[in-house]
């Protein structure tokens, strides 16, 4: 989805592109024909309402005239206040577009290391073919690339209980950098059965055969089957802390870590879980302080190939070392379909201008886009881990909104209101809402 965004993008401004796709001529462990875009796991691209993150990411794509989401809209079936998609017919719409398009051309081969010149965007996707991968991170470097990915769940700061909960790191001169949620013996206990008996995610079989898939990583629920007392000896161990009602040390302690520069999002160490994600909300919400968090991420474990792309990308998609090779899609850590078609999107059009000798331009953190891609870019290099569309990510409103309908239908207001303006003043659309050439 992705590689065909990014292509349509730099063709619709007058570029010449090849687009290279190795299926049908290699096949992968997900996919079952050869269409462009298809969709491997479900055909719902999330919410319309743009007072929802997903929703204002669309907002913000249909003004910025993705070939994608106009493919979606034209193929989607009932599902409420979502957007989901006849899977045949989108894809067979995308490929329809983009094989009709004068200036692109479709290759159907396997590319196994990256071009030395021109410009190149890599959109390949979680399942980039093992030759390729070993290309990419010997050109950017072995340790820069991702396989396994265990993302721990995440929540807005906000909504953690903070008459609960207590900042404070496990030794005093180590500042307050942790906020911590206290379990007393009853309440860890009661999270342990809870977490024990909660539904699991099936492993896809390509997944299972892999010695290595989680050796680097346990899941928390994992772990817990390895003993009662587990967790509170690994990550839960209270060690250093106190609970300031009590003046007491906690049976046991859920550490959470700030995850954005803003502060505003806050991840639970060490919780990278397999657990359906109803199960998760159910389970985490047991957490003393987290009964009414606010779930922006849930944890989930599949392979994945992605960029550790804080340390490699810049917020236009352009790789810093090599300003004419950009990623797009889920590779560079974008989680979830429009979020990687978007990232795509932003690499196709800076594609595009760099090859008519243009600065690439990077889109207002005010946008959901804007500041899902600055996330991406300047998040902490060290354990980055893909994110999805969120509230969390835009800079707090001035003067701040307490009720979070208002606040977010605000933040959307202000988000299209200042995509308008960076599109009239950048140049990227015509005057009829296209790319321009």
């Amino acid at each position: 989805m992705a590689g065909c965004e990014a292509a349509w993008q730099a063709a619709s401004r007058g570029i010449h592109v090849t687009l290279y796709e190795m299926r049908p001529a290699r096949p992968t462990p997900a996919h079952e024909t050869d269409l462009l875009a298809e969709l491997v796991c479900s055909n719902s691209l999330g919410s319309l309402l743009p007072e929802r993150a997903p929703g204002l990411l669309k907002a913000e794509m249909q003004r910025l005239d993705s070939l994608i989401l106009r493919c979606a809209l034209e193929t989607a079936v009932p599902a409420g206040r979502a957007l989901a998609v006849g899977r045949e017919a989108f894809a067979r719409r995308v490929t329809q577009a983009i094989a009709e398009h004068p200036r692109i051309t479709v290759l159907r081969q396997e590319v196994t290391s990256l071009p030395e010149g021109g410009v190149t965007v890599v959109a390949t996707g979680p399942l980039t073919s093992d030759a390729l991968a070993k290309d990419i991170a010997r050109r950017l470097g072995e340790t820069q690339l991702y396989f396994y990915d265990a993302m721990a769940p995440i929540v807005t700061l906000e909504s953690i209980d903070m008459s609960v909960a207590f900042r404070a790191s496990r030794w005093e001169d180590d500042g307050a950098d942790y906020i911590n949620c206290p379990l007393t013996r009853e309440e860890y206990d009661r999270f342990v059965e809870a977490l024990l008996a909660a539904e699991r995610l099936p492993l896809r079989d390509f997944e299972r055969e892999d010695p290595r898939f989680f050796e680097a990583c346990l899941p928390v629920e994992v772990l817990a089957g390895r003993g009662h007392d587990a967790l509170a000896y690994g990550p839960l161990r209270p060690v250093g802390l106190r609970d300031p009602r009590t003046g007491k040390r906690p049976y046991a302690v859920v550490q959470l870590r700030q995850d954005n520069v803003a502060g505003t999002l806050y991840n639970l160490v060490g919780f990278q879980t397999n657990l359906r994600w109803g199960e998760q909300q159910r389970v985490f919400g047991l957490i003393p302080g987290l009964e009414k968090a606010e779930w922006v991420r849930l944890g989930q474990m599949h392979r994945n190939t992605y960029l550790n792309a804080p340390a490699l990308l810049d917020a236009t998609m352009a790789c810093r070392s090599e300003p004419r090779l950009f990623f797009g899609g889920q590779i560079v850590g974008t989680e979830g379909y429009m979020a990687s078609t978007a990232s795509g999107l932003v690499a196709g059009l800076n594609a595009a201008r760099v090859c008519q000798g243009l600065a690439p331009v990077e889109l207002p953190g005010t946008t959901m886009l804007g500041a899902l891609l600055g996330y991406v870019a300047h998040a902490e290099a060290d354990g980055f881990q893909p994110m999805k569309p969120n509230f969390g990510l835009l800079p707090q409103l001035e003067p701040p909104v307490r009720n979070k309908v208002q606040r977010y239908q605000a933040y959307a207001e202000r988000a299209l209101a200042d995509l308008e303006a960076f599109c009239e003043s950048s140049g990227i659309l015509d005057g009829r809402g296209r790319a321009a050439a």
